[in-house]
């Protein structure tokens, strides 16, 4: 007969097991839902691994991930107009990628939504959510952090992405969206690929390469 302290400790190793494999799932790039924060949705692409790959997986399960999050604190940050359009792109990034990005153009295949976060943890949630977004080769992200309109400090998160997505140098450019992305409460990210996500595409290239011959 299971007493109840035994169902309780039951319950809690299934629930610690449950956390665990979540924490799994996220770390090798298998379909799941919200990773890391709160609001962040990554939309799961087929892929066929090679050993490459798994080997370079399995590896990164065993370390230890550190938070280093190089972002302002957010104690001054230049205030923006709620209907402020976010435009940057860094050199070296041809017109006509920016122009496709500006005009909503690109798949989005992560997004990341910032209402109801304070200061401090919209700074956690877009580090964290870049940092996968490079880490998953996603090329073409959305941040959803509203205008601010109406508020006695008026787009204070909007003023704070468009300052702190300018420190990440892989994120080589940003636009408000178009309106049906939510507009000019939501941005769209261009993302420069991780050296081992590069590494991956080129496998993926040699491996179909071998298939068609």
């Amino acid at each position: 007969m299971v007493t109840d302290k035994s169902a309780h400790e039951t319950k809690g190793r299934v629930d610690l097991q449950t956390a665990v494999n979540a924490d799994f799932g996220a770390m090798l790039g298998e379909p799941v839902e919200p990773l890391g924060d709160k609001g962040a949705v990554f939309i799961p692409t087929t892929l066929e691994k090679t050993p490459g790959m798994l080997a370079r997986q399995e590896a990164a399960t065993k370390e230890l991930h550190v938070d280093a999050n190089a972002l302002d604190s957010g104690s001054y940050i230049a205030p923006l107009d709620p209907l402020d359009v976010l435009e940057f792109c860094r050199p070296g990034v041809q017109h006509g990628v920016y122009k496709n990005l500006r005009l909503g153009k690109y798949d989005t295949h992560a997004r990341l939504d910032l209402h109801r976060h304070t200061v401090e943890q919209a700074r956690h949630a877009l580090w964290r959510f870049a940092e996968e977004c490079r880490d998953r080769a996603v090329r073409c992200a959305l941040v959803t952090h509203g205008k601010g309109e109406g508020r006695k400090n008026p787009a204070v998160l909007k003023s704070c992405v468009n300052h702190w997505l300018r420190q990440l140098p892989y994120v080589l450019a940003f636009h408000s969206a178009q309106k049906h992305h939510g507009g000019l409460g939501a941005t769209y990210l261009l993302i420069k690929k991780s050296a081992d996500a590069r590494r991956e595409t080129g496998e993926k290239i040699e491996q179909a390469k071998r298939h068609k011959g």
